[in-house]
């Protein structure tokens, strides 16, 4: 069967790692639209601190009862295992952020065989802000080694709208991927945003007084 096509007019189960609620958004209903069922896989050791994770978890669980009408499933949260083999990338951020995916979506995909799916996919590949490409052929690769078949879309031209419905939703959004570097390097990225803005408007006022 292909991805496209329903089986004996049923969805196709698929787990469906997600790294937050307002990443959820597309994926779960364009997935739907294409034939699939996903059951959402909740596995995010990386989020720091646990407030922060705890707040994300939450915020994922009301939508996915109160909205999507979706199933999820906490799986293993190992952050021995991530502070181990991701956190000594540091600002490394193509090594850390790899290394990071793998972790969590060999998670995933441990959950998914266990529980008898054969389709696996992530809401890693909403955001623009993650790195596409590696994020993909970590799934790939991954899926391959649970004997899984990987659902990879670019869902990143659906970002702006998820962006929205989030907002109208009222949900919880975070402004760093989750881990401490990452919020490290967002307050970093925000803070020469605001330096550029301001020099662009200082310029603007010394060119309308000459």
């Amino acid at each position: 069967m292909s991805d496209n096509t329903l089986a004996s007019g049923a969805r196709t189960p698929l787990l469906l790692h997600a790294c937050c609620g307002p990443c959820s958004i597309e994926p779960v209903e364009l997935l739907r639209r294409e034939g699939f069922e996903p059951t959402i896989c909740w596995t995010n050791p990386n989020i720091q601190p646990m407030a922060e994770h705890d707040r994300r978890l939450a915020t994922l669980r009301a939508w996915a009862a109160d909205v999507a009408h979706v199933d999820l499933i906490v799986a293993g949260d190992d952050r021995a295992a991530w502070e181990k083999g991701v956190a000594p990338h540091g600002f490394d951020r193509a090594a850390r952020c790899r290394a990071c995916y793998a972790l969590r979506l060999a998670e995933a995909c441990r959950t998914a065989r266990d529980l008898g799916f054969t389709h696996v996919s992530t809401t890693l590949a909403v955001s623009p802000y993650q790195l596409f490409e590696a994020c993909g052929d970590v799934l790939a690769k991954t899926a391959a080694a649970y004997g899984l078949t990987p659902v990879w879309r670019d869902f990143r031209p659906y970002y702006p709208e998820a962006t929205r419905t989030s907002r109208d939703l009222g949900m919880y959004r975070q402004n760093y991927c989750g881990c401490r570097f990452s919020a490290a390097e967002a307050a970093i990225e925000r803070h020469e945003a605001r330096d550029r803005r301001k020099a662009e408007h200082a310029a603007a006022r010394a060119a309308a007084t000459r």
